[in-house]
């Protein structure tokens, strides 16, 4: 029953396996199948051990120290009274105590710290958003490949049929002596040229999918036809790369990093205090063991840094300052690019148009061609001539429309369409 049930499953899991992927399905699992994707996890990690160490300050800091000593000299009273004796302390001196300081208000260092953590993470996750965004283009270069090389197989293929009719005819004609042998010449010759190139187009489709494999983590043995995207061009052309929240979120982290500088001037107030045993305790005059202990409240503020925070800062504007400009230079590329695909975009669609209309013509051609050679007129070697400018025509036309899904993909890609639901800006929230 077990095996029954296994072989009645297996269909199902093969059928699976083999369901075409469609493009937005390879992005996805290309980002989670991305090794570095789990520096995410990582990241966030480390963020919140630090801040849970940024926190303790507000804590008590509790410290155990002992110490024993011996001097050379002490206090003494140089004053002789009849029947009065005044106590001398010993050399040999020993203390055992606890030391204690609570933060009472640190001038906002601490939650300034936290909030710097909080930018520095943001901008990891932002430079690993950049990398994973940069697999899309692998990926649209793969799956392109194995739609071209998939159509343009499929128009050898339908040629191929045509000739292989053609030459049964020739044949039959042949074999009534109506027709001479080398009129099959020409068109087994050509039928064994397109087996060649579908060969060179097999062996390129099977790398590629190998290749999208390898990015996406499962088999894929198919992709689903992609449909033309809309895309929007010009002024409308909205630009939402990651590269843009990574220039703003490094921003962002300077900026925190300027207050964290201001926080660092703030005066701190503190409480403090002590517990131990020792000879002697806090009557320095006592030669006994005796416990003690102390407590109050402290200040500190350093109020001249010899302008060392001024400096600082101005260091962190010029840093700001080199972001945008990487800001403007990346924007001025990118403006750069999509004028380059929108060119590229409407050169595609112009040769669509001929393509179409060449088409229509290579296939009149064709069957006139066809018919002229059931009637004999003309000779198998100038129907295969013809069948070959109809190929061509066709496979030319296959081409340019992937070139132009492609092209419009690579278009989106650049304005930063691609996958926007963001796994790690998920994650970070």
């Amino acid at each position: 029953m077990k095996k029954l049930l296994i072989l009645l499953f297996l269909p199902v899991q093969l059928a699976f396996a083999q369901q075409p992927v469609t493009l937005e399905e390879c992005y996805q699992l290309t980002r989670e199948n991305y090794p570095n994707l789990k520096k995410a996890e990582l990241f966030q990690e480390i963020s919140m051990l630090n801040k849970e160490n940024i926190s303790t300050n507000h804590l008590p800091q509790v410290s155990l120290n002992g110490q024993a000593t011996y001097q050379s000299d002490v206090t003494k009273v140089d004053i002789s009274m009849p029947n009065v004796s005044v106590p001398s302390v010993s050399k040999d001196q020993y203390k055992a105590y606890a030391e204690f300081r609570q933060s009472i208000w640190d001038g906002g260092l601490t939650a300034a710290n936290q909030q710097l953590e909080d930018a520095v993470l943001k901008s990891n996750l932002s430079e690993l958003e950049v990398e994973l965004y940069k697999l899309n283009e692998q990926v649209t270069q793969a799956f392109f490949t194995i739609l071209a090389m998939k159509q343009q197989n499929e128009v050898l293929e339908a040629q191929k049929k045509v000739l292989q009719e053609k030459l049964r005819m020739v044949q039959s004609g042949i074999r009534n002596q109506t027709v001479e042998k080398s009129a099959a010449f020409s068109i087994e010759a050509e039928i064994i040229t397109l087996e060649q190139n579908e060969l060179q187009l097999e062996t390129g489709k099977d790398a590629a999918l190998k290749m999208l494999s390898i990015l996406t983590g499962e088999e894929i043995t198919s992709v689903a036809e992609s449909k033309l995207q809309k895309t929007e061009t010009g002024d409308n052309a909205k630009i939402v790369r990651p590269e843009l929240q990574l220039f703003s979120n490094q921003m962002a982290q300077m900026e925190t990093q300027k207050n964290l500088l201001d926080k660092k001037r703030n005066p701190k107030m503190f409480g403090f205090g002590q517990a131990g045993y020792g000879k002697p305790g806090l009557n320095m005059l006592s030669d006994k063991f005796d416990t003690y202990y102390l407590v109050g409240v402290g200040v500190s503020w350093n109020p001249f840094d010899w302008k060392q925070t001024e400096r600082q800062k101005q260091v962190l504007q010029l840093r700001q300052e080199m972001v945008q400009q990487q800001e403007n230079t990346f924007s001025q590329n990118i403006q750069l690019l999509l004028a380059q695909q929108s060119g590229q975009i409407e050169k595609l669609k112009k040769m669509l148009e001929k393509d179409e209309k060449l088409v229509e013509l290579k296939t009149a051609i064709t069957k006139a061609t066809a018919s002229k050679l059931k009637n004999g007129t003309i000779n198998s070697a100038d129907f295969v001539r013809d069948v070959q400018a109809e190929t061509i025509a066709k496979l030319n036309r296959e081409l340019h429309d992937i070139q132009l899904k492609e092209a419009i993909e690579k278009q989106r890609i650049i304005q930063g369409k691609v996958a926007e639901a963001k796994v790690i800006s998920d994650q970070s929230q």
